[in-house]
Order: C-alpha cells, then sequence, then structure tokens
C-alpha cells in the first residue's frame, strides 16, 4: 500500500501554491551545469535534440529527465535535477521535446502529453550507442505523463530501466485541462497559450496545405488549441479524444518497476482524478507522495537542490 507520508515541510512564503510555482519557473538560478548536445534523427526524419551532462568520475547510470509544456532541458527544474544526480555518479541526458530545443521541428507534428514513441526511439539509441546498465526517468508535468504511460504500456521494457519518477503530473488530462480553464490558472493559461499559438503560426508558414493562418489566429483558449492542432495533428479525433487515449492514469496499474509520484496536493493545474490513491494502493510499485504544499513543480528548498530533486535521488538509492 505504498502511499507515501512525506516530509516535504514549504517555507511560509512558498506555502503559497502560486508563489511556489512562480518562483520555481521564473526566478530560480542554477548554475555550474555544463550540457553537450546531441541531435538526434528520428525514424520519420524528424530531429530531436538532446542535452547530456556528466559525472566527474565514469558510470554506468543515467537520468533521462521529460520537461513539462512548453518548457525545454535549460529549464532549471531540469537543470537542477542533472546537477544533482551528476553530482551523485549518475549521468543525465535531458531532453528537448521536438520543437522545444530553440528551433521548430520539421514535420507538421509536434510533441504532446501521451506522445511516448520518441522517448522509446531515445532509449533504444542510447541502450545502442552507450553502456549504461542502470536507466531511471524522471518527468515533470507534461513530462511525468509520459514517463508514467510508457511505464505502464510498455510491455517489455528494457532490462536497464530500473525505476520511474513523475512529479506534479496531470495524470487525468481532461481534469486538468478543466482546472486549466479555471479563473485561478488565467496567467497560466494565458502564458500557455501565448507561447503554443506563436509557434504554430511559424508552422502555419511553413505548413501552409495543412493549417491556415487564420485558425491559428481564433485559438482562445488552450482547449482550441488541443482541438485544432494537437488532436488533428497527432491522429486524434478531437481533444477530447486526445486527453482520454493520452492521460497515464489508464495505465498506472500495470506499472512493474519502483515508480514515484509526488503531486502536491495545492497544485492548482490538478484535478482531483490526478492523486490516484486507489491506484497506488494496488500496485506495489508505485509510489505516491502527496506533500500539502510544493504548488506546480515548485517544492523550494534552501540550499540550492530542491524538494523533489533529493527525493527523487532518494528513491533511487533506496532501490
Amino acid at each position: 500500500m505504498p502511499i507515501i507520508e512525506s516530509t516535504y515541510k514549504a517555507p511560509y512564503f512558498f506555502r503559497n501554491g502560486f508563489v511556489a510555482t512562480v518562483y520555481s519557473g521564473l526566478i530560480r538560478n542554477v548554475n555550474g551545469l555544463i550540457q553537450k548536445r546531441e541531435r538526434f534523427t528520428l525514424s520519420d526524419g524528424d530531429f530531436l535534440d538532446l542535452d547530456w551532462s556528466y559525472s566527474e568520475e565514469k558510470t554506468e547510470r543515467l537520468i533521462i529527465i521529460l520537461h513539462g509544456l512548453e518548457g525545454n532541458a535549460q529549464r532549471h527544474y531540469i537543470t537542477g535535477t542533472a546537477k544533482l544526480f551528476n553530482q551523485n555518479h549518475i549521468d543525465a541526458v535531458s531532453v528537448n521535446f521536438r520543437g522545444c530545443s530553440g528551433e521548430d521541428n520539421e514535420s507538421f507534428r509536434s510533441y504532446h502529453s501521451g506522445e511516448t514513441e520518441d522517448l522509446r526511439q531515445v532509449i533504444q539509441h542510447i541502450l545502442d550507442t552507450t553502456q549504461y546498465s542502470e536507466i531511471f526517468i524522471k518527468g515533470f508535468s507534461l513530462g511525468g505523463n509520459v514517463t508514467l504511460k510508457y511505464l505502464g504500456e510498455t510491455t517489455n521494457l528494457p532490462v536497464q530501466i530500473k525505476a520511474g519518477i513523475a512529479v506534479s503530473v496531470p495524470c487525468f488530462l481532461a481534469g486538468s485541462a478543466n482546472e486549466l480553464h479555471k479563473f485561478k490558472n488565467k496567467a497560466f493559461h494565458d502564458k500557455f497559450k501565448y507561447n503554443l499559438k506563436t509557434k504554430l503560426l511559424l508552422k502555419s508558414n511553413k505548413h501552409a496545405d495543412k493549417l491556415k493562418v487564420a485558425d491559428v489566429t481564433s485559438i482562445k483558449t488552450l482547449y482550441d488549441f488541443d482541438n485544432l492542432y494537437t488532436s488533428k495533428a497527432h491522429g486524434f479525433l478531437d481533444a477530447q479524444d486526445y486527453y482520454k487515449q493520452s492521460s497515464s492514469l489508464q495505465f498506472l496499474p500495470n506499472i512493474g518497476i519502483p515508480t514515484l509520484l509526488i503531486n502536491a496536493l495545492n497544485d492548482s493545474f490538478l484535478s482531483s482524478e490526478c492523486y490516484p490513491v486507489k491506484e497506488a494502493k494496488n500496485n506495489s510499485n508505485l509510489f505516491l507522495e502527496m506533500p500539502k504544499h510544493g504548488g506546480h513543480v515548485g517544492f523550494f528548498q534552501k540550499g540550492g537542490f530542491y524538494y523533489n530533486e533529493k527525493r527523487a535521488l532518494e528513491f533511487i538509492k533506496e532501490l
């Protein structure tokens, strides 16, 4: 019955979920991490940029890190994890999803909350070109949903993959979408919408036969974006079909390796369904931790590294 009693104690100011979320996303700085970029060509001819960072000592352990919606491998929640793991003799590869590394991808399609095939190809590439014997996957928000879905839907998981960690995960996408459209999240909703529309306008110029500028400018909400583009570009009927098929919640019962899910109870992005208590109680491999505070990908702690980073390392050391 792996419901974990959280030890996270947020400093007073950071008990406010909005403050924790904004500080982590916009104000935090992580310095001193050196990343080396590798461009990886996918089977459809498109590309992903992988940003590697290394332990000072040679190691056979690696963590794969996946960012959230409109993030990238330079976001401080990514580099914080990479830096801490590098300091503890674990290499890191931070994956930029399609179109997220500062350059538009080649294809009309891009990335989404349920896109596990690209991750599958990255893992196979790593297995084919390196000698890592222990691989861990850590995903944040959208990347956390990808992580959980991959671990739960993959029947023949490579033996090198030993554990998963997922942080602030909207594992029931329809519920999370509803939360993002509420007034309490208007600032976040509008920022996501602006960034996504800006990138989609560039894509409409490159793929004018598939997408009209007028369609892009008509987008008023994230739901509109998913209905117009995310669903259609990735083989779903509409936004609701995309949410239904891509939610990791339905795959949690099938996870067969130790996996830690950390979702703060004051995460304004998450609906009640995103706290899978029943699934954790019924799966000895799924460890659910629900801190009272933390916001969305927040979890501020003094001393340089944040709680979710130290907790992830602790979880792996306990294996």
